[in-house]
């Protein structure tokens, strides 16, 4: 039951991402460019998506436990430390720069979008290599 319902999940969450626009290169960086072909409409895709959010958090913290676990495995550190500014810079700027974060970019390669064949594999390495970076720096501590 667990594989289904984050299988159907999934399927939702890619389903929105394709029509909402936002495995669409092009579009995203339309709503990044503020001073050329400004597109405001995956901000609105953004605020249904925390308007749906929010109350999933809200009812996931009266549950004493998930569904399909024995524990919820929610963040607990508030700290900004340098490691979380640089990765959300990185993020940024390759979201900016590509039109795609992971889950469009995985989404679109269903869908053959151009440049996708670059970057997954490209995201894959660089995810690949941050984690082996994070592994090593934790050893030598």
């Amino acid at each position: 039951m667990r594989i289904l319902s984050t299988l159907i999940a999934g399927l939702i969450f890619g389903t929105g991402l394709i029509l909402s626009g936002m495995a669409n290169p092009i579009k995203v960086q339309n709503f990044l460019d503020f001073f050329g072909s400004w597109d405001p409409s995956l901000a609105l895709v953004m605020g249904g998506a925390i308007l749906v959010t929010m109350p999933g958090f809200w009812l996931v913290q009266k549950r004493k436990t998930p569904f399909f676990n024995n524990v919820f495995n929610l963040p607990t550190r508030t700290d900004f430390d340098f490691r979380l500014l640089a990765g959300a810079t990185i993020f940024g700027v390759g979201w900016g720069l590509g039109g795609f974060c992971p889950g469009p970019a995985v989404t679109s390669l269903s869908l053959a979008a151009k440049g996708t064949l670059v970057f997954v594999p490209a995201m894959l390495i660089g995810m690949t290599a941050a984690k082996l970076a994070s592994l090593r720096s934790r050893r030598s501590i």
